[in-house]
């Protein structure tokens, strides 16, 4: 159970989705990304209708990722299911209301006529926040965050030995 950090999972952090390995290009590109200053990975991934219906998605989910890694069938590429979309989508929407709904964005961008909830927000925005941002090749080898003093990160014994004899090499 440490090794997964299961009850992380019940915070709102954002390192708790780097938690697997497969996650680190996701949680970078967001840490990158405008989304940054003003949304974590649960106020994007997480329904909002009420608390009872946000821990359910989150154990659903979860369980559903969980077992899909343990059994090491996990996809190379990582795609949302329909349930998740419509989560996503109501989620952006949730958050610029404003750019959806308001007659005063009519005309302002060609694309962005009356109806614009027709389609997917990422039917064009598809590099908000995960997609290719500039720079990003520039994040060294794309790995994780180290955790902060207060979590302790579960490293092999054999790893650690390893590690600290490199440091101490001249």
């Amino acid at each position: 159970m440490r090794e997964a950090e299961v009850v992380s999972y019940l915070s709102d952090n954002p390192q708790a989705c780097v938690n697997c390995h497969n996650m680190i290009p996701v949680y970078n590109s967001w840490n990158h990304s405008s989304h940054r200053e003003w949304a974590s990975c649960n106020d994007c991934h997480v329904p909002h209708n009420n608390i009872l219906n946000s821990y359910y998605f989150k154990a659903k989910d979860g369980l559903y990722h969980a077992s899909v890694f343990t059994t090491r069938t996990e996809p190379d590429v990582i795609f949302m299911r329909p349930a998740s979309e419509a989560v996503v989508q109501n989620n952006c929407i949730r958050c610029h209301v404003d750019q959806v709904t308001e007659a005063k964005y009519d005309g302002w961008i060609e694309t962005h006529q009356a109806n614009r909830t027709d389609r997917t927000c990422w039917e064009c925005h598809k590099e908000v926040p995960h997609g290719r941002i500039h720079g990003m090749s520039s994040i060294k080898y794309n790995i994780a965050p180290l955790p902060t003093d207060q979590e302790k990160a579960v490293i092999p014994a054999w790893l650690e030995k390893e590690m600290e004899s490199k440091t101490t090499k001249p």
